[in-house]
C-alpha cells in the first residue's frame, strides 16, 4: 500500500469512527422546543446573525417578528428586505437611534415602552415561530425596560416560539435564563482604523 492509499485508508478509518459517535450522540436527541438565544459580546455580527435567522424561518415557511429597540430611525437595507416578504416578517422598527445620539433619557424610556408592547404581543402570539428582540439587551443594560417584566413574557410565551435577544452586555439573569447564548468577540474592526461604516457590511 502506497503513502496515499495508507492516509486514505486512516482517514476513511477514521472518520468511520467519528460518525459512529456522532450517530449515538444524535440518536439520544430527541423533541423540540422554543429556544431562547441571545447574542452579546462587543464584537460585530449579533443582529446580522438574528436576521439570518429570520430568513431560516421564511425559507420554511413560518412566520417571524422583529422588533427594533435602538437602531428604528435607520433606514436599513435588512429592514427593506425582510419587510418585503409582507406577512411572513413583521418588522417594528421603534428605536430612536442610540442614546448618545438622543441625549434625553426620558425620550429613550418612552421609546423602549412603545418597542416593549409591539414586543410583548408578539411574544404572546402563537402566529410568531421566532421573535427577534433587536438591542434589546442595551434597553435593559440602561434599566428602560425591567429585566424583570422582559423574563416574565419570555417564559408565558407559546411552547414552540423561538425568541432571539441581541446587543453587547446581556445582564446575568437572561443569560441564566437563555438556552444558547454566542458572544461575539472583537478581534480587529476597519473603524479603529478609521474606516467608516459601509453598505452591505455595516448596514
Amino acid at each position: 500500500m502506497g503513502m496515499s492509499e495508507d492516509i486514505e485508508a486512516r482517514h476513511k478509518e477514521k472518520m468511520a469512527r467519528k460518525k459512529a459517535s456522532r450517530d449515538k450522540l444524535m440518536a439520544r436527541k430527541q423533541g423540540e422546543q422554543g429556544l431562547l438565544i441571545v447574542h452579546t459580546g462587543p464584537g460585530k455580527g449579533k443582529s446580522t446573525a438574528a436576521f439570518g435567522m429570520v430568513l431560516r424561518c421564511v425559507g420554511h415557511g413560518l412566520k417571524a417578528g422583529v422588533v427594533q429597540f435602538i437602531k428604528g430611525a435607520w433606514d436599513t437595507a435588512e429592514r427593506r428586505v425582510l419587510e418585503g416578504f409582507g406577512a411572513a416578517v413583521t418588522f417594528k422598527a421603534m428605536g430612536e437611534g442610540f442614546t448618545w445620539e438622543t441625549q434625553d433619557r426620558s425620550r429613550d424610556i418612552a421609546a423602549a415602552e412603545r418597542a416593549w408592547a409591539e414586543a410583548a404581543a408578539m411574544l404572546a402570539d402563537p402566529a410568531y415561530r421566532m421573535v427577534v428582540l433587536d438591542e434589546l439587551n442595551v434597553a435593559l443594560r440602561y434599566d428602560y425596560l425591567a429585566v424583570e417584566t422582559v423574563l416574565a413574557a419570555l417564559a408565558a410565551r407559546p411552547p414552540g416560539q423561538h425568541v432571539v435577544v441581541t446587543g453587547r452586555n446581556a445582564l446575568p439573569p437572561l443569560v441564566e435564563a437563555a438556552d444558547l447564548v454566542t458572544e461575539m468577540q472583537m478581534i480587529k474592526h476597519p473603524f479603529k482604523a478609521g474606516i467608516k461604516a459601509q453598505p452591505g457590511v455595516e448596514f
